[in-house]
């Protein structure tokens, strides 16, 4: 699994005049060393990485996190601050923190995955599913058959719930990591979410609602084909279809059940993403458009249409949004005085994307998820896009989901699901 492309990156120290051979040794790193493939002996080039330069990066937090509060209306906010807009993919250097951008010869050794690689510590590929030291793999949760299309994680309770397009939904105790529970729902599953004390899925012409604490099972009619997702808003609930529609629900207290409140009706091919900000509805489709809806009037105030293939996931962070798309591109949108949205930057993957999730580490400062389909997920510091850490999987990752205490999950195409945890961070001391 060569996840890097066989990217050409060297780094080299500046040389005086008087620099003798031996010194030109250290001026440059094998590529073919880094590759594992180096025949040469003595070889003129270093079989090591150079010590990396202490630039330092800051990222400005974000003073609302990634998703903005749904009380505050007017959709995303023009940027009044220009080391926004005249920053993203810039590596910022104003001291303090450290330069974390990975150079490492990428590549999982093979044998490893196998279980039987005799280099142990000095084999030259990777035998670890992550670089870049900030994070750590707990557990890997063994179960389900097929990809793993949803995670959630219910406020309150010591249970973790996943679920597959094997047509079942797994229990799993956040204590032990020991399987608890399986629910066979007759059908694949294309999303999950956890609101409060209730728990949706996502499946075939059906949205099943399940509340924890009273075991009340409702199911919401209505979708036409797989529901791709799902998100809360303004006290309605909306479903992303296959058809291309996204349906509405809101609570009726009275009743005890969920009534149909909407239909919004603009895609031309199905919604694979939904995503609440402000005062606003973002949905992402297979017609490689974003729409903006209001939550008020449930009217569409606008159609982005930057992307060229399937628009996969879509994410607020501050003022901005952010999208991904097949098309290997994500792309940040910001406001214009007139409130209207368009594209200030685009970051190029050599991969298709799959899905975003943004979150903070061990000290606070913003990072980006990127899960693209060649089995990886890029870590991204924002707003410079520099490469922070990197996650292989077995399969491509389909969803990615925050928990508490620094923990965060994923689920790929095997049907492994994975809980990590971030590392704290070595405190620097005179």
């Amino acid at each position: 699994m060569d996840t890097d492309g066989g990217r050409r990156v060297f780094h080299r120290l500046g040389q005086s005049a008087s620099s003798d051979s031996s010194n030109n040794k250290q001026q440059k790193v094998c590529y073919h060393w880094r590759q594992g493939k180096c025949t040469r002996f003595p070889c003129p080039f270093l079989h090591s990485e150079l010590p990396v330069a202490n630039n330092g990066e800051s990222s400005k937090r974000a003073h609302q996190g990634f998703g903005a509060d749904s009380s505050r209306g007017g959709g995303l906010r023009r940027s009044g601050n220009s080391y926004f807009n005249n920053t993203w993919g810039r590596v910022q250097e104003h001291g303090g923190g450290s330069n974390r951008v990975i150079k490492k010869m990428e590549k999982l050794c093979n044998h490893w995955l196998q279980g039987n690689c005799k280099f142990g510590d000095n084999c030259k590929y990777l035998h670890q599913w992550s670089t870049g030291d900030c994070f750590s793999l707990l557990t890997p949760l063994e179960g389900h058959q097929q990809v793993v299309t949803g995670i959630a994680l219910p406020m309150g309770l010591d249970k973790l719930y996943t679920g597959s397009q094997d047509e079942t939904v797994r229990v799993w105790d956040c204590q032990s990591g020991q399987l608890v529970g399986v629910v066979n729902v007759g059908g694949a599953v294309g999303c999950m979410l956890s609101e409060g004390p209730w728990l949706f899925v996502g499946l075939t012409n059906l949205v099943k609602a399940w509340n924890i604490q009273t075991s009340i099972d409702l199911s919401l009619n209505g979708p036409v084909g797989q529901v791709y997702s799902l998100v809360v808003g303004n006290e309605m609930l909306f479903a992303g279809t296959q058809d291309g529609t996204i349906l509405a629900w809101k609570f009726n207290a009275a009743t005890n059940c969920f009534e149909p409140a909407a239909s919004l009706k603009g895609h031309t091919l199905a919604v694979v993403t939904l995503l609440v900000g402000a005062s606003r509805l973002y949905s992402g489709s297979m017609d490689h458009s974003i729409k903006v809806w209001s939550l008020e009037t449930l009217q569409c105030l606008q159609t982005l249409t930057g992307h060229t293939d399937v628009v996969m996931s879509v994410l607020c962070w501050d003022q901005f949004l952010l999208s991904a798309s097949l098309d290997k591109t994500v792309k940040v949108w910001a406001a214009t005085e007139n409130g209207s949205l368009e594209a200030t930057y685009t970051h190029t993957e050599e991969h298709g994307l799959l899905t975003l999730c943004g979150m903070h580490d061990s000290e606070a400062r913003p990072v980006l998820f990127c899960s693209c389909n060649d089995n990886t997920i890029r870590v991204y510091d924002l707003p410079s896009f520099s490469e922070r850490a990197k996650i292989f999987s077995k399969k491509e990752v389909r969803c990615i989901q925050i928990g508490p205490g620094g923990l965060f999950f994923t689920g790929d195409g095997s049907g492994q699901v994975r809980v990590w945890k971030w590392s704290a961070e070595p405190t620097i001391t005179s």
